[in-house]
C-alpha cells in the first residue's frame, strides 16, 4: 500500500500544472468573465486537495440536472468517489458521462455589506464507473486513507467486507476553474 501512496505522491509532485495555457484556451468551456477573480491552477488544485466534499452535478432523470453532495479524494488530476451499486447517481452516470463538480472553500457572509466573501472551484469532465477490480481496490484505498489515515488493518477489514457492495467512480478533469470574491483579491494585493 505504501508503494501505491508513494507513487501517487510522486505523480502529484511532478505535475506542475493540471492545465496548460492551451487548455485554458479550449473553446469547449466558457472562459471566466471576471478574470481578476480567477484562481491559479495551483490554488484550485490546493482547494481540491484540502476539501472533503462537494456537489457532483449530473444529467438526471427526464433531462433534469441532478446535483448530489458527495465526499471524494483528488489525486493525479482526477477525482475519485464511491457509491452504492445502484441509485439515481449511478443511473445518471450510466446515461451520460459528462459531469461537473463544485467545491466551496470559503463562504463568509458579510450581512452589513450585502455580500459573501467566497472561494470555490468547479471541475468539468467525464465520469466513469470503474469495472477493473485492481483500480477499484486502489480507489477504495485512496478514499480510506484520505478519511481514516494510518489505519491499514481497519481499512483492510472494511475493504474485505464491503468492496463487493461498493461502486468506484473516477472523474477525469478536463477543465478546472477557481474563483474568489473581489474583496479577497483586494486583501491579497
Amino acid at each position: 500500500m505504501s508503494d501505491f501512496r508513494e507513487m501517487m505522491e510522486q505523480r502529484e509532485q511532478s505535475q506542475t500544472s493540471l492545465h496548460s495555457a492551451e487548455s485554458r484556451q479550449n473553446s469547449t468551456f466558457r472562459q471566466m468573465r471576471r478574470k481578476r477573480q480567477q484562481l491559479t491552477d495551483e490554488e484550485s488544485i490546493g482547494i481540491l486537495q484540502r476539501a472533503t466534499s462537494g456537489a457532483l452535478a449530473l444529467l438526471g432523470d427526464n433531462g433534469y440536472p441532478y446535483a448530489v453532495p458527495i465526499s471524494y479524494v483528488y489525486s493525479d488530476g482526477k477525482l475519485f468517489f464511491h457509491s452504492a451499486l445502484e441509485g439515481h447517481k449511478v443511473d445518471a452516470i450510466r446515461n451520460c458521462d459528462k459531469a461537473s463538480f463544485c467545491v466551496i472553500d470559503k463562504d463568509d457572509v458579510k450581512p452589513k455589506k450585502y455580500t459573501t466573501f467566497f472561494r470555490s472551484v468547479i471541475a468539468f469532465g467525464r465520469i466513469h464507473i470503474i469495472k477493473d477490480e485492481t483500480e477499484k481496490l486502489a480507489i477504495a484505498r485512496l478514499l480510506g486513507n484520505r478519511y481514516n489515515p494510518n489505519q491499514e488493518e481497519s481499512l483492510q477489514k472494511e475493504i474485505e467486507s464491503g468492496l463487493s457492495r461498493m461502486l468506484a467512480i473516477r472523474f477525469d478533469i478536463e477543465h478546472l476553474t477557481g474563483k474568489e470574491a473581489i474583496e479577497l483579491v483586494r486583501q491579497r494585493q
